[in-house]
């Protein structure tokens, strides 16, 4: 798994200063940051669209066709923020072992 995330990170950091005419990546960079998370919001939403609709009719296949353009276009944000998938990786290998319930209350400020 994480090879075709290292292939994908090389392609995006490659278009991220290409000419915005060039791909598709090119041009979300060149219109910045905002334009990027607002596409990882559209794609947020179509996701959760197709998981619902994925509950009733048993048929997984626009779920996870959405699920990869969420990861792309999260890619993408990570990608304009010199960000790698790797950090994302790490962080989700270091929760291994770790209850969920432990890990929220330790994001918690103190009262």
């Amino acid at each position: 798994m994480s090879d075709t995330l290292n292939r994908l990170a090389e392609v995006l950091e490659a278009r991220k200063h290409a000419a915005p005419d060039s791909s598709y990546v090119a041009s979300l960079h060149h219109k910045g940051l905002n334009k990027i998370l607002e596409k990882l919001g559209e794609e947020s939403v179509e996701t959760i669209i197709a998981a619902k609709d994925a509950a009733v009719s048993q048929d997984y296949s626009d779920v996870i066709y959405e699920t990869a353009d969420l990861w792309f276009h999260s890619l993408v944000m990570l990608s304009a923020l010199g960000q790698h998938p790797q950090a994302v990786l790490d962080e989700l290998e270091r929760r291994f072992g770790l209850s969920g319930h432990d890990e929220k209350a330790a994001r918690q400020p103190s009262a």
